[in-house]
């Protein structure tokens, strides 16, 4: 058997700022917000997909609303996308920040920057270079 990974789940404080920010840079729409309790301790989460289709997979904004915020990245959210310059555009409006310049890596194929999002979560966003 294979498994497939169709979601991803970023642990955040606020679940509802950061999926503003999600959708606003990335372009992902709301599929559907969840509240509950995970073995007695409570959450929400937002679930998005790109372009709000869920056959696309998922990110989801999970908070579990008793725990102090994330300290530690965790995760490297990686994002492929059409146009590396406008999306850097998209991060500062936002509110993220670049970690770098955008770099081009011709022997990989790709251009590529690193930003976080407004709670400091690491993304890698990628732009494939024409051969």
């Amino acid at each position: 058997m294979t498994a497939l990974s169709t979601f991803t789940k970023l642990i955040c404080r606020d679940e509802e700022a950061m999926a503003t920010y999600y959708m606003a840079v990335y372009g992902y729409g709301v599929v559907q917000r969840v509240a509950g309790c995970s073995d007695g301790e409570p959450f929400r989460e937002v679930i998005l997909a790109p372009g709000g289709d869920w056959t696309r997979g998922s990110l989801v904004m999970f908070n579990f609303t008793e725990r102090d915020a994330p300290r530690d990245q965790q995760v490297i959210l990686g994002f492929v996308v059409e146009d590396l310059d406008a999306l850097v555009g998209k991060v500062t409006a936002s509110g993220g920040k670049l970690v770098g310049p955008i770099r081009e890596e011709a022997d990989h194929g790709v251009r590529v920057v690193f930003s976080t999002d407004p709670e400091g979560a690491l993304c890698e966003n990628v732009q494939m270079i024409a051969h």
